[in-house]
C-alpha cells in the first residue's frame, strides 16, 4: 500500500533510539525526508547513519534539547532552510522517572510538564505555520499508554503525558479546517532502553532480575509479548499518510492489549 509519503519533510524528535527512531526509519522508508532530533549528538548522528544507510534517503541530524525553546525554533529553522518545508511533526522526549508521590516535589513535576507537554506544544507552535502555508499536515503526539490507564510508578507521567492529550485534542479541532490532522499515540510495552530502565528500578525494589520483571510484563498482556519499535512506527506511519486523511483526534493505543477500557 502506497502511504503517499515520498517526497514529505518530517522532524521526529527524540529519535536516537528506540520508537523515535524506528519512526524516523519507516518514515524514510516510506521516501520521506526526515529530521531527526536528539541531545546526544554522536548517538544522533549514528542514527542518521544507519536510516541513511538501509533506506537511502534523505536525513538531516540536528542535536538539541526539546524542552529548550531556542532549540526547538532552530529545529523548525534549519529543516525548512534544507527542505523547504514542514509536513510532518512526530513530538516525543524520553519519560520522566518511576516513583511514588512522596518521592517528588513539585520542581519534579514541572520538569516532567516541561519535558512531555510543553514540549509538544511548543513544536507544534512552531512547525504549524509552515502546515497551514501548503493546507496540509500531520502532527502525531508519542505519549504513553498512562495517559488513558495510569500506571501505579509512573505518576510523573501519568500526570504530564494526560496533559499532553489534552493539548492534543483540542488543536485537533482548531487546525483541521488548514488540512492538518492531528493525532496521539499511545505506547505499551515495547522493547526500548526506556522499557529496561523502568524494568531496572522494579527489579533493584523487590530484588529480582531485569529479565524477571520484563517477562511479568509481557505475561500480564492478552498478546503474551512484548512490542517491537517497528510495530509502533508502522501506526505513526499510517496516521502521517494520505491514507489517514480522515482520521483525526484521537488517541490510539498500541499496546497488546494493556488498555482494560471500552473507550
Amino acid at each position: 500500500m502506497d502511504l503517499g509519503l515520498k517526497g514529505k519533510v518530517a522532524i521526529v524528535a527524540a529519535a536516537s533510539s528506540g520508537l523515535g527512531k524506528a519512526t524516523a526509519m519507516e518514515l524514510a522508508a516510506e521516501g520521506a525526508k526526515v529530521t531527526i532530533n536528539a541531545r546526544n549528538s554522536e548517538q544522533l548522528q549514528r542514527a542518521a547513519a544507519e536510516i541513511k544507510s538501509a533506506t537511502n534517503a534523505e536525513v538531516l541530524a540536528i542535536p538539541g534539547d526539546v524542552t529548550n525553546e531556542e532549540d526547538i525554533r532552530g529545529l523548525i529553522a534549519e529543516t525548512k532552510e534544507r527542505f523547504g518545508s514542514v509536513d510532518i511533526l512526530v513530538t516525543n522526549a524520553g519519560g520522566p522517572p518511576s516513583g511514588s508521590y512522596t518521592d517528588f516535589t513539585a520542581a519534579d513535576y514541572r520538569k516532567a510538564v516541561e519535558l512531555n507537554l510543553i514540549s509538544t506544544i511548543t513544536l507544534c507552535q512552531e512547525a504549524i505555520p509552515l502546515m497551514k502555508e501548503k493546507g496540509w499536515g500531520r502532527i502525531v503526539g508519542v505519549t504513553s499508554i498512562s495517559a488513558k490507564q495510569p500506571v501505579e510508578y509512573l505518576i510523573l507521567s501519568n500526570t504530564a503525558r494526560a496533559g499532553a492529550l489534552g493539548y492534543l485534542k483540542t488543536l485537533s479541532q482548531q487546525i483541521g479546517a488548514f488540512g492538518i490532522t492531528v493525532n496521539a499515540v499511545c505506547p505499551g510495552f515495547h522493547v526500548t532502553e526506556r522499557l529496561r530502565q523502568l524494568a531496572a528500578s522494579s527489579a533493584d525494589k523487590e530484588g529480582i532480575s531485569v529479565e524477571a520483571v520484563l517477562s511479568r510484563n509481557a505475561a500480564s498482556l492478552p498478546l503474551k509479548r512484548l512490542g517491537q519499535p517497528e510495530e509502533f512506527a508502522a501506526l505513526v506511519a499510517f496516521l502521517c499518510s494520505e491514507r489517514a486523511g480522515y482520521v483525526t483526534g484521537t488517541a490510539i493505543q498500541i499496546d497488546g492489549g494493556q488498555y482494560k477500557g471500552l473507550f
